[in-house]
């Protein structure tokens, strides 16, 4: 199993590079690949930053991943519902990824971030 980096990623997606393209698409379709978090938070950050890629379609191209084996995430749910987070909300995907840790593993999050804690508390009681 090997370990992908957001490149990887970028270039099955985005399918940009004919020659690149072509070798991250027989990567993901024909070996076990991890993607670390670490590098689906530089993917999500190009696809939205460099490519203006829409929240949603983000959310759908990850999940699409991750749903057919392509990549293999350690923390699967973590990640999926950081992505449902990161399409219905305004905030950086890394703060939905602590939100996700919270709603997920109940993991208490600190943070000086006062939009953040004031989600944490919002979702925290509407699960209840």
């Amino acid at each position: 199993m090997a370990i992908i980096d957001a490149n990887i990623v970028l270039r099955y997606i985005l399918n940009d590079h004919e020659e690149l393209s072509q070798k991250a698409t027989d990567i993901l379709e024909h070996q076990s690949t991890i993607l670390p978090i670490e590098a689906a938070c530089e993917v999500v950050y190009v696809l939205q930053k460099v490519y203006h890629v829409d929240r949603t379609k983000i959310k759908q191209c990850l999940e699409e991943l991750v749903n057919e084996q392509l990549i293999i995430i350690e923390k699967p749910k973590i990640l999926l519902k950081a992505l449902q987070c990161f399409a219905s909300t305004t905030f950086d995907f890394v703060d939905t990824l602590l939100w996700a840790y919270h709603a997920v593993e109940k993991q208490e999050i600190l943070t000086f971030d006062v939009k953040l804690n004031k989600y944490i508390q919002r979702t925290t009681i509407e699960e209840e």
